[in-house]
């Protein structure tokens, strides 16, 4: 122990006196720091200005196809087939197709046996795979290590073009759908079942009114005869776009021409006929569905019983001016639950909790929600309270609409639109949204706006624009969607004459004979 002092001691004497003796300003040579050092080779300084160098890049193939690519620093890519493909497509067909294709997916191909050896086969990629539908696309995506692009495309490729349908998975899918179609109407929150109710309120019996879930009675009907005349429709390569995000543009324009190039799809090449062009015709209506919901959660702590409202008005597609300023006004309204936490960011300076949860205590729920397509939009609000408090609830909500067309304070236009900026940055970090939105914007337009372009128009938004937009949408009949205890809903026409009002009050003969 004493050896091991005495050691430290000499050391520590060592080091202090090698310091005095390197302290002196003669120790270093004079060396100016603003000259490059001789022998140093010259520093190379990123650009700040290099936005050329993440610009979206689009080549169309000679069959039609588009491929897309951006350019994202890492090793890992997503890449994805959009397809032009979605219920709004069904109408001369069995309603619930797109579902069937989406359970699916990434089944058994003519390359692949089964699920499992696909699924071995990205393992070896590090990847992951996904298929999600919408009313207006179909999308196949796959996440994977940049070095397997090949193989990637390569399955992405047969899964869309080459899928076996056989007959243990179509039962499969059948059991699945049907799962689903029980949850959906036991879940506690009713957003996705009042999402397709407002929809079909809207459109009725057109284009994105279609049912985007399918009915119980056609899980029998679908087959693979019905499901191959669909995709010689739709699964055409004019209709589609290869989009990656974290991959070399030319490196996957080859791929796409090795394994989306003359490819023969299983359901053959024939002429496509019946391929519905329609434009969808937005109508207004009431969707009503009386439902006992007050065992919807049960336990300890049950969910009380509560009435769900949601009230639209048509907006505008996303290919259209005003969609921007229609974007600002969906934050501005924002909302969400009686029960949220606060915090920055989480938008409780939004009107919908200003005005509506912040005042009504019994009001459970208060969101406005936006859904943009390619020929129009709806702007809807979804309220949910006690049965017995309907009437004032939508009454709250009607006047929020008339609101929305009187003054837009500065500071309110100003949080709404930085809210609306940091929500788009903050998405666009992320590999698969960037990859969804390069996608989406070439699959409608054949080009992207990129962040910054976007960031720009929202900073352009005045308070006449909101005002203008509003007021257009204030022309049109509104949409309702109405699920529980219904016994106090208003009618439509109250409800359509309160949007028409000034002061968005619902008529007094209902107030009287309440």
């Amino acid at each position: 122990m004493a050896a091991a002092l005495a050691w430290l001691r000499r050391e520590a004497w060592g080091t202090a006196r090698r310091s005095r003796s390197y302290s002196g300003a003669s120790a270093y040579p004079s060396v100016s720091l603003a000259l490059p050092l001789p022998g140093v080779p010259r520093a190379v300084f990123a650009a700040a200005d290099g936005r050329e160098r993440f610009e979206t890049r689009v080549t169309v193939l000679e069959n039609g196809l588009r491929v897309a690519s951006q350019r994202k620093f890492g090793q890992f890519c997503t890449v994805g087939l959009l397809i032009n493909s979605g219920s709004r497509h069904e109408a001369k067909y069995l309603s619930g197709i797109s579902h069937f294709l989406e359970k699916l997916a990434f089944s058994s191909t003519a390359q692949f046996g089964s699920k499992d050896e696909i699924l071995l086969t990205l393992e070896k990629h590090g990847g992951i795979c996904d298929c999600q539908a919408s009313r207006d696309t179909i999308m196949y995506a796959v996440s994977a290590d940049a070095r397997g692009l090949d193989t990637v495309v390569n399955l992405l490729a047969d899964v869309a073009l080459q899928p076996r349908l056989s007959d243990e998975e179509m039962e499969m899918t059948r059991a699945a759908i049907r799962f689903e179609l029980e949850d959906l109407n036991m879940r506690p929150d009713p957003e996705p079942l009042l999402t397709e109710m407002i929809h079909a309120a809207a459109y009725r019996e057109n284009t994105v009114g279609l049912n985007r879930f399918c009915p119980v009675e056609n899980t029998t009907k679908i087959d693979r005869q019905v499901l191959h005349s669909y995709l010689r429709n739709y699964y055409t390569p004019d209709r589609m776009v290869l989009a990656g995000v974290g991959i070399e543009h030319e490196q996957l324009v080859e791929c796409a021409k090795k394994h989306l190039l003359g490819v023969e799809p299983v359901w053959g090449s024939g002429k496509t006929k019946d391929v519905d062009k329609s434009v969808a015709q937005y109508t207004g209506g009431i969707v009503k569905v009386e439902k006992d919901m007050s065992d919807v959660s049960l336990g300890p702590t049950p969910i009380p019983e509560l009435t769900h409202i949601m009230i639209g008005l048509e907006s505008c597609s996303f290919l259209e001016e005003d969609f921007i300023p229609f974007a600002v006004l969906n934050m501005m309204m924002g909302g969400g639950g009686s029960f949220s936490a606060g915090g920055p960011g989480k938008g409780m300076f939004t009107r919908l909790y200003l005005n509506v949860l912040n005042r009504h205590h019994w009001m459970y729920n208060a969101t406005s929600y936006h859904h943009s397509y390619e020929d129009t939009g709806l702007l809807c609000i979804h309220a949910s309270a006690d049965p017995k408090q309907v009437r004032e609830m939508v009454e709250i909500i009607t006047r929020e609409f008339i609101l929305m067309a009187g003054a837009v304070g500065e500071v309110e236009l100003e949080r709404a639109k930085t809210q609306l900026k940091s929500m788009l940055m903050m998405n666009l970090e992320s590999r698969p949204v960037i990859f969804e939105d390069v996608g989406r914007q070439v699959l409608a337009t054949n080009t992207r706006k990129l962040p910054h372009e976007l960031c720009d128009l929202i900073s352009q938004v005045k308070p006449t624009d909101i005002k203008r937009v509003v007021t257009r949408m204030l022309h049109k009949k509104p949409a309702v969607a109405a699920l529980g205890d219904l016994s106090d809903l208003p009618t439509y026409e109250h409800i359509q004459a309160a949007l028409s009002s000034k002061d968005g009050r619902l008529p007094r003969l209902y107030r009287l004979f309440r």
